[in-house]
């Protein structure tokens, strides 16, 4: 199996793409290809001293910033690191794409049929574990018929991603009640509890992180401003937290005792160790990262690339939305 890697799309240049596909391939035993200019790949490999075999280098001149749209990619960037990244999965060359880096050109797979708004789906620490939200910000406005089909697909994802035949699906609204919410929000909870999902209801805010649902289902700018709003006060909490023990004498003299358990929890809200979200909904995996990505997250961006390549999530959330748009068409009159 081979991975497209957007090596030149990061905030840091290309090292820490090309220290954790080096990772990738010797956890994981997976061909990256490295996509980039040619020349500064190839000396960055050498500096860091990477010779496995398994890292491969594909030439591409130009690179994408965060500020250009998906149309003028198309127009003057085709010879971009994500561009052409992209057209090695369409082409067959690679299984999956990851970039930390714009990721407007994933739209050139197309989107899986039956699909009319694909989603980013993230993840989550819960009380219990982990959760999916989607969309985070890959759609502002949706209808109540965009939603459930982010449900369907987070729905596969979720079986695949924490090993439930039947994961929980909660709708993120203001109110548990389901006379709570927009007149969206309220529509979907209609489609949803008449579907077969495993629909536990609305979700409040305050539930996300409880682990009482395993798919958090949302519009895309909900979704984005929960998720930034979140990584805030995880951080906020975070420099309070070291603030108040550095600030005091007791706290330094406790802070050997509360060290790992500190540790453990860094490691449990720390965004590399998810790596990446993917693009439910296009016809490929595609895996997006933070642009400050570190080694570790292109790691396990690529480590959950390779999962979802092997499940062929993306073939079996076709083969859910024909099933759903099956079911929602009207029965044919047998006296016609």
């Amino acid at each position: 199996m081979k991975i497209a890697l957007d090596a030149m799309g990061g905030d840091h240049g290309p090292a820490p793409c090309i220290e954790g596909a080096l990772q990738a391939a010797q956890e994981l035993n997976v061909g990256v290809i490295l996509v980039g200019d040619e020349k500064v790949l190839s000396e960055e490999c050498h500096r860091l001293g990477c010779t496995d075999g398994r890292l491969s280098i594909k030439h591409a001149p130009q690179v994408v910033g965060m500020h250009e749209s998906p149309a003028t990619v198309a127009r003057k960037k085709r010879e971009s690191s994500i561009w052409i990244a992209t057209e090695l999965v369409k082409s067959g060359d690679a299984q999956a794409v990851v970039s930390p880096g714009n990721t407007g050109s994933f739209f050139v797979l197309g989107l899986t049929k039956g699909v009319e708004r694909p989603a980013i789906a993230t993840s989550l620490p819960t009380l219990s574990g982990e959760a999916i939200m989607l969309d985070v910000g890959a759609n502002v406005d949706c209808t109540a018929r965009h939603l459930l089909q982010f449900a369907i697909m987070g729905n596969e994802y979720g079986q695949h991603l924490f090993k439930k035949p039947n994961p929980r699906v909660g709708l993120l609204s203001i109110g548990e009640e389901d006379s709570k919410g927009n007149e969206v929000t309220k529509e979907a909870f209609k489609l949803l509890k008449g579907s077969s999902l495993n629909f536990i209801g609305n979700v409040e805010g305050r539930d996300v992180y409880s682990g009482n649902a395993d798919v958090v289902v949302c519009d895309g700018f909900i979704g984005n401003v929960a998720l930034k709003i979140s990584e805030g006060v995880a951080d906020t909490i975070k420099k309070l937290l070291f603030k108040e023990i550095s600030g005091s004498f007791f706290g330094r003299l406790a802070y050997p005792l509360i060290a790992a358990p500190l540790v453990k929890l860094k490691r449990r809200i720390d965004y590399a160790e998810f790596g990446g979200a993917p693009l439910l909904g296009v016809n490929g995996i595609t895996m997006i990262c933070h642009g400050r990505s570190s080694a570790k997250a292109i790691k396990n961006a690529i480590r959950r690339a390779k999962g979802l390549a092997e499940s062929h999530v993306d073939a079996l959330i076709q083969r859910d939305i024909e099933e759903s748009l099956s079911q929602s068409r009207p029965a044919e009159d047998p006296s016609a």
